[in-house]
């Protein structure tokens, strides 16, 4: 052999053992070609949460975007959404569809409590990241019991923190009611008004719970109404807000009325209930109102409409919820892109705990997304606001509350 095809052979040779162990990588990633990332997600198309389905509508929008501007990393994005019915049995089902059979490379934005709290551990001895969960139950901050679970939007039970701080300023010593869904997510809401009230909560606090199933929540309102409470906190999903908003009105009580931000949709809860039946109730924000004339001139929010008008034209603009999937989705894009190309599932979680400051579009001035090793609540800021019979008017400066986790 020559000394110059020696030298050839040789530089192949190194070559070819610093490469394959990236192609072996690549080769072991479920979901991850040269040319594709597969995303897996599960939403409640169909159920008693269907007025969610849009998030999972607008995301399936971004990704194409995003392809359509040349992927990330030269890949496409693969997103892959089954309707779950807002029913645990059939989230798990769907889940180990996507990470059995499609093998996505990870999880994004699952949404509800009750679902997520079905898959959980699946996923984490699966050790498939698990990001951005579309729920705000505060254990999705517990990284040490979950690590490959993270979540997204402020925790409940720092939303309900707020609120109680907020009535005992307003309405100090008033009789409480709560109006809760029978489930992780609606228990929150009872623990954070525990953590501030301490002992007092049970003199002051009459609840009632319902089932997501109900057909109706008019009967515990009624109850509630015969307690003579001055406040009502209602924690409750879509559907069932919009039936309390309406019954507190019909029934004639006038509470200083707390609504959880996951049920403020002026598309999907207010239009539905009465935008007039739903006048001062009080609420927090992280994210900017959709098409409210007070954003008309913010570069987000025309960003935001720009998307709209390219992709889902027939969107409902008075709808929340597709604010709220453009916003987590530019979240997850930024994750993607700060991968720099290495989409391993071990790289992929450790670039979503390791976000500093990020500015999205639609998020309010101020609010940022961080995260880390040991903080999984990447946002938790907030902004109080009132329903002025027209749009959401917020008032206070922005709040800021650490979660349990």
């Amino acid at each position: 052999m020559s000394m110059l095809h020696r030298r050839s052979f040789l530089a192949g040779t190194a070559f070819a053992t610093l490469a394959r162990p990236a192609i072996l990588r690549a080769a072991e990633t479920p979901g991850v070609t040269a040319d594709e990332i597969k995303i897996g997600n599960t939403m409640p198309y169909s159920g008693p949460a269907s007025a969610y389905g849009v998030i999972g509508r607008c995301e399936q929008a971004f990704f194409r975007m995003v392809n359509e501007q040349g992927g990330v990393a030269g890949r496409r994005i693969n997103f892959i959404s089954y309707d779950d019915g807002y029913s645990p049995p059939k989230t798990v089902e769907q889940v180990r569809r996507l990470i059995e059979q499609d093998r996505v490379a990870f999880l994004f934005n699952t949404l509800g409590t009750p679902s997520n709290s079905a898959i959980v551990r699946y996923v984490n001895q699966r050790k498939v990241p698990h990001l951005f969960l579309a729920t705000g139950a505060d254990k999705w901050g517990d990284y040490q019991e979950h690590p490959w679970t993270i979540g997204y939007q402020p925790s409940y039970r720092t939303e309900a923190r707020i609120y109680a701080r907020h009535m005992l300023e307003q309405r100090p010593g008033a009789r409480i009611a709560v109006l809760y869904q029978n489930d992780d997510f609606g228990k929150d809401y009872l623990a954070g008004l525990r953590d501030v009230l301490g002992e007092r909560f049970d003199s002051l606090a009459t609840t009632a719970s319902f089932e997501v199933t109900d057909p109706t929540i008019d009967s515990q309102i009624v109850t509630l109404k015969a307690s003579g409470a001055e406040v009502l906190v209602t924690a409750a999903t879509p559907k069932s807000a919009a039936q309390s908003i309406r019954k507190v009105h019909d029934v004639g009580w006038q509470p200083l009325h707390y609504l959880t931000n996951v049920s403020i949709s002026i598309g999907s809860v207010i239009n539905p209930a009465g935008p007039e039946k739903a006048l001062g109730i009080i609420t927090s924000a992280y994210l900017k109102v959709a098409n409210d004339a007070a954003w008309r001139e913010d570069p987000g929010m025309q960003q935001w409409h720009a998307f709209l008008d390219k992709y889902l034209p027939d969107a409902d603009r008075e709808d929340s919820s597709y604010v709220t999937a453009y916003g987590v989705s530019t979240a997850m894009l930024h994750v993607l892109k700060q991968c720099g190309g290495d989409f391993s599932r071990e790289n992929v979680m450790k670039q979503a705990t390791n976000i500093r400051d990020l500015e999205v579009p639609v998020l309010l001035p101020g609010i940022r997304v961080n995260t880390s090793p040991t903080n999984y609540h990447p946002i938790r800021q907030m902004q109080l606001q009132k329903w002025t019979g027209q749009t959401w008017q917020r008032f206070g400066s922005i709040l800021e509350g650490a979660a349990s986790a």
